[in-house]
């Protein structure tokens, strides 16, 4: 008998589940994926001369950035920017000497800190890696200004690859992780690429190593951006 019971309440809860879904606003039904605008744009095509600088410690090694023409093969461009005859014809490349083995890093910096428009959900570069177990990391600041360190992956392949890191989720709660937006501030959103890090295996920093780069990217979200209030204050004073 009380096995009837169970089944029967069951029953009961299940539909008036369901009758609560049918009488809910239509109009809220997938809003989260109703009010996205992802779009692939164009951070950095490495196309400005002295624009990257790199960082090393002094004991640890020398470094050099400049630019040298080559693209990848097989890189498409980016679909709004395919018939604006953008120039795209230079990489960045690096050379590091280092003085000794051991646990070493250098860094590339850009003039200034280049904003992304929008959410950030991906950011990518193509890479040649010459095949060192080396680990390239961008570095990014998020809304509140903090700096945060991302792994994009091992340069340890031949010829060039594009290497892609996702921005991790804001949380629904609290301010922990990367921020890319403050309710309060609807006008104000967004991350900023700071540089790279490349974090090198101690058994292969000996001689010269050479690193080139092309082509960085983000898939973004531009809902809000193109959504804004034309006539809201900006808080910039």
């Amino acid at each position: 008998m009380k096995r009837y019971s169970i089944a029967a309440l069951c029953l009961l809860c299940v539909g008036a589940l369901f009758a609560q879904q049918e009488g809910s606003d239509p109009s809220r039904i997938g809003i989260d994926t109703a009010q996205q605008n992802l779009k692939e744009i164009s951070i950095d095509k490495f196309e400005h001369d002295s624009y990257w600088h790199g960082v090393i410690s002094p004991d640890d090694g020398f470094i050099n950035a400049r630019l040298f023409e080559g693209s990848p093969a097989g890189k498409e461009p980016v679909p709004e920017e395919a018939d604006l005859n953008i120039d795209d014809s230079h990489v960045l490349g690096v050379r590091v000497d280092f003085l000794h083995r051991g646990n070493i890093s250098f860094s590339l910096y850009p003039r200034r800190p280049i904003p992304i428009e929008g959410i950030t959900k991906t950011v990518s570069v193509w890479a040649v890696g010459r095949n060192y177990n080396h680990t390239l990391k961008i570095l990014v600041q998020d809304f509140f200004g903090r700096h945060f360190e991302l792994e994009m992956g091992k340069l340890n392949f031949q010829g060039w690859k594009r290497l892609t890191v996702a921005i991790p989720p804001q949380p629904l709660i609290g301010k922990a992780g990367i921020i890319q937006r403050d309710y309060h501030y609807n006008n104000q959103l967004g991350i900023k690429v700071l540089g790279f890090k490349v974090e090198c295996d101690p058994a292969e920093t000996s001689g010269t190593y050479y690193l080139y780069l092309d082509d960085l990217r983000a898939t973004t979200d531009l809902f809000a951006e193109n959504n804004r209030d034309p006539d809201d204050m900006a808080d910039a004073w």
